[in-house]
């Protein structure tokens, strides 16, 4: 194996010791938390929520579905390993803003190119340092995720003023932001090595990592854009079809949901994460909710329930697909189970079609930076292609008879 490079002094830089900006985060039900700037300078808006990842930082940046998001980091301090040129996982950053108690003042990486703050002001990101995230992430877990604000520089005004601005910026619930984020343009991701498979991804809001990890299982990866019909996904003879994760409120995603259950009319193997999981539930006829915080990190834990095994699961998710824990259910497209459940609060983490080869899960089974624990039902996706897999539809009828 060969040594890392010695670190640089281009990869190794403390910040400069000038005083930040002022700057200040207004929640909707006005409290104030009075920081400096981190990132760029001005304002923004979004919905104030909160990661749990000691690590990854760079991964939740890029990553779509914090599209409207202003995320506070509970790790109490961000920004040490800086800022590389291979992690991204879209082709900008996505937060709304960006919310950190201690930034680091040495960035040191073998690989860092540039100080997290600085990439930040680089793409315009309105940020703020300094101030209690502990105290912030209590009153959101209390309260519930809100619309916030940050301000700093000329945007800086009367608490009143901020505060109504604020109140005044669109909300999460019932917004369809899945087009907003997803390519306009369709493109494929070639298998690595032997071809096996075809797949039509969806995208909703998708992570370079994803279609990345199914090229390594062989699948060559048709990326489709959010508003994608039916005949455009059958166009690429499609062994698979897949939808992403993505921001919004499933509930507007009206579209999704009827080429989905096209999908599954046609019996195709689907496999979905995320909002795709969301989009699954209402195609089977399942309501979906909006959660009093969410989940979002890199911590959570998932029992499998068609395995027992439980899971350290990667999340990021606000809403949730409302379906019961205690039976399977009839739906029109056949039987169909809650295969997954997050052990903190019981929220629906997956639904395995028992009738039809379909199956989800509401967290992140390509979590680039960890953990690793769910990276399988890639291969199982792949045995629902094959025809072979022991979750498919014939053994699990043969599980029940």
């Amino acid at each position: 194996m060969t040594a890392p490079a010695p670190t640089t002094q281009r990869q190794r830089r403390e910040r400069p010791s000038s005083v930040r900006a002022a700057a200040v985060l207004v929640l909707e039900d006005g409290r104030i938390f009075r920081g400096q700037a981190y990132g760029a300078t001005g304002e923004t808006f979004g919905e104030a929520v909160f990661n749990t990842g000691m690590s990854g930082y760079q991964e939740t940046l890029t990553d779509p579905s914090y599209h409207r998001q202003v995320v506070v980091m509970t790790a109490p301090q961000i920004g040490n390993t800086g800022w590389n040129d291979e992690d991204d996982e879209s082709a900008r950053i996505w937060v709304a803003g960006y919310v950190v108690r201690d930034p680091a003042r040495v960035a040191s990486n073998w690989r860092s190119r540039r100080p997290l703050d600085e990439e930040l002001a680089r793409q315009g990101v309105v940020g703020i340092s300094g101030i209690d995230t502990r105290a912030l992430t209590r009153h959101l877990r209390e309260r519930g995720a809100m619309r916030c604000g940050i301000f700093s520089g000329e945007a800086l005004a009367e608490p009143a003023a901020l505060l109504a601005r604020v109140q005044s910026s669109p909300e999460m619930k019932g917004a369809d932001l899945c087009a907003e984020v997803a390519t306009t343009e369709a493109y494929v991701v070639p298998a690595v090595g032997e071809k096996k498979f075809t797949v039509a991804a969806l995208d909703l809001g998708i992570k370079a990592m994803t279609p990345q990890r199914m090229a390594e299982r062989g699948i060559e990866v048709h990326v489709l854009p959010a508003n994608a019909t039916l005949e455009e996904i059958y166009a690429v003879d499609p062994d698979g079809v897949f939808f992403s994760n993505g921001p919004g409120d499933p509930a507007t995603a009206d579209h999704q949901v009827a080429v989905a259950q096209g999908v599954l009319e046609r019996a195709t193997p689907f496999f979905g994460i995320c909002f795709g999981n969301q989009i699954l539930g209402r195609a089977l006829g399942f309501g979906t909710y909006k959660l009093k915080y969410g989940h979002r990190g890199i911590n959570q834990p998932v029992q499998d329930r068609t395995t027992g095994k439980v899971e350290v699961t990667a999340h990021n998710h606000g809403f949730a697909v409302n379906a019961p824990l205690d039976k399977v259910s009839d739906t029109p497209y056949g039987r169909v189970e809650v295969s997954h459940v997050c052990l903190n609060d019981d929220v629906v983490e997956g639904l395995q079609a028992l009738d039809v080869p379909a199956f989800s899960v509401q967290y992140h089974p390509e979590a680039a930076a960890g953990p690793h624990d769910a990276a399988y039902l890639f291969d199982r996706f792949v045995e629902l292609m094959r025809g072979d897999d022991k979750h498919s539809v014939k053994l699990m009828e043969g599980q029940r008879a």
